[in-house]
């Protein structure tokens, strides 16, 4: 069993520290939807193809679908699960779990049975969202045959379709319930998300986030970018990571900007979506980058308007930042540097006279203390080290107690996992990393999960997954294997296998190498390191 959530929380003392000097807001964005209703309720916040949500329709849907989760018997600190795609349906869902006090989970939609199966055990989330069918996927059916072996699961809705048997409409949860709930006095530094991330054990890790700590990254953007209240953000991030869920759905809320959603990126479309509406910012993961350099080229736009494109999320070339600040009209491209439980650790190099820092380093350190240690936790003053770091925005920890052994030092900090060293004082490069991640197109993906599945194969007597270089995602996976006999599987055949246990495509190996033996360190641990540099080689080709 989980621990309670509200357990899970920040020390009175650090509570009253943040609070005192005026770093956490000591509100939630339920405050910030009734100022905003109350004032501007015609106010278009969010936009979705032709759909416009104003702040007033807004509130009025999520006090609605709020009446009726409280009818259902959902009480604060109960957790509601959704995995659904870019809509503005997702604003509604958040701000009516606010109400109520609930805990919301973003799950990713590329997720299938095994990786959806053991979220909603784990987090035991009460009700779950999802679309009847999105793309090719029949999510409706895919929670159907899970359902049985969930036995917390209460309740299934679900949006933009029609039921199935045991599943309720979102629509019909829009019309009042028609009784007065009497809203749950607000806690800002209580837990409010839980967002899963793959660990180097194989088994995703619920990360907490407060109110407060998820205002407090937006917050700081926000100042550190220049932004003001109505610019407009494109969004083409999963609102289901922590990317898309903060600045998409609450950026608006905690600073008043606006928002476009993109359900499913196209860079031809997001060209025109920037020109018409005159775009100032979007933050997204490399590919997004690089398949905007190259439709601006192709519209002959030089998009005048965007002034912020923070990426991170996987490698970015540092060719990829000088591209994008020459094909811009603006020096608006940077690198930047965070994770699901450090939030933007660095928020990036501005301006032309910060071209090469914006290119060169993963960006300038804010709103956090960073330090550098070697690996017996000693300070390092020069050189790499691990990336240490605590601040405002900083996780409140793990769901589970166990994955919280660990995970910080003895003075707070969160041990990232990440290799890096200083640049220009207050910038970090991150040179590599310790976890066992591979992160592919901003996704991380557990190398130990896709071997356990493929150790299931007849033909596999081990197998080791390590990171591969990939022009467009970053990285990709590739899967060292010491064939049980004279069978050799191809991709495709892995592919098919793997996706039989329920594993996502984008976990599946996009090579495979065959081996008589793994390089392996005297007590027997597989050299990782030395397959992946194997690998690095081998795609980089002669000469490399």
């Amino acid at each position: 069993m989980k621990e309670n959530l509200t357990s899970v929380e920040p020390s009175a003392d650090r509570i009253a520290r943040f609070r005192e000097a005026g770093i956490w807001r000591n509100r939630t964005i339920a405050d910030d939807i009734r100022e905003i209703a109350s004032a501007s309720p015609d106010k278009v916040l969010w936009v979705e193809g032709d759909t416009r949500l104003t702040a007033g329709a807004a509130l009025k849907q999520a006090e609605a679908l709020a009446s009726n989760l409280h009818d259902m018997g959902l009480r604060a600190g109960d957790v509601v699960s959704f995995q659904l795609p870019n809509w503005t349906e997702t604003v509604v869902l958040d701000i009516a779990c606010v109400l109520l006090g609930l805990v919301v989970n973003p799950v990713v939609p590329i997720y299938r049975n095994a990786e959806l199966a053991l979220i909603l055990a784990d987090c035991e989330a009460k009700a779950l969202f999802i679309p009847e069918k999105f793309r090719s996927i029949d999510y409706a059916g895919m929670v159907a045959d899970l359902r049985p072996d969930l036995p917390a699961l209460e309740h299934v809705v679900v949006v933009r379709g029609t039921p199935r048997d045991g599943m309720l409409s979102f629509d019909a949860l829009l019309e009042p319930a028609g009784n007065d709930v009497a809203w749950p006095e607000q806690r800002p530094e209580a837990a409010k998300m839980i967002l899963y991330t793959s660990g180097t054990t194989g088994r995703p890790k619920g990360v907490l986030h407060s109110h407060e700590t998820v205002a407090r990254a937006l917050l700081a953007c926000f100042d550190h970018w220049g932004l003001a209240p109505d610019d407009w953000t494109l969004m083409p991030s999963p609102v289901t990571h922590v990317t898309g869920f903060s600045y998409g759905i609450e950026w608006p809320l905690t600073q008043r900007t606006r928002t476009v959603f993109m359900d499913q990126w196209d860079a031809d479309r997001a060209v025109g979506i920037i020109d018409t509406y005159g775009v100032a910012s979007t933050i997204g993961a490399t590919p997004f980058l690089a398949e905007l350099v190259g439709a601006a080229e192709r519209a002959g736009s030089r998009l005048p308007s965007l002034r912020i494109f923070g990426c991170g999320g996987a490698a970015v070339p540092p060719g990829l930042i000088r591209k994008a600040n020459k094909t811009f009209a603006n020096t608006c491209a940077f690198r930047v540097y965070g994770s699901t439980e450090v939030p933007v650790v660095t928020l990036g190099y501005m301006g032309d006279r910060n071209a090469e820092l914006a290119s060169d380093t993963d960006g300038e350190v804010v709103d956090y203390e960073v330090k550098l240690v070697d690996d017996a936790g000693h300070s390092v003053s020069e050189g790499e080290g691990e990336v240490l770091a605590r601040g405002p925005a900083q996780f409140l920890g793990y769901l589970r107690p166990e994955d919280r052994e660990g995970a910080f030092s003895a003075d707070g900090y969160f041990l990232t996992g990440d290799i890096g060293r200083r640049v220009d004082h207050a910038g970090l490069l991150i040179t590599g990393r310790k976890k066992d991640l591979i992160i592919r197109g901003g996704e991380n993906l557990s190398a130990k999960e896709i071997e356990d599945a493929m150790h299931q194969h007849d033909a596999v007597t081990e197998a080791a997954v390590v990171s591969m270089p990939h022009d467009r995602l970053g990285e990709t996976v590739c899967a060292y294997v010491i064939p049980a006999g004279d069978a050799r599987p191809d991709v495709p055949a892995f592919a098919a296998f793997l996706g039989e246990l329920g594993l996502a495509r984008q976990k599946c190996p996009e090579r495979v190498e065959y081996v008589d033996d793994l390089p392996r360190t005297a007590s027997g641990k597989v050299r990782k390191d030395i397959l992946r540099k194997r690998i690095s080689q081998q795609v980089a080709g002669p000469g490399s």
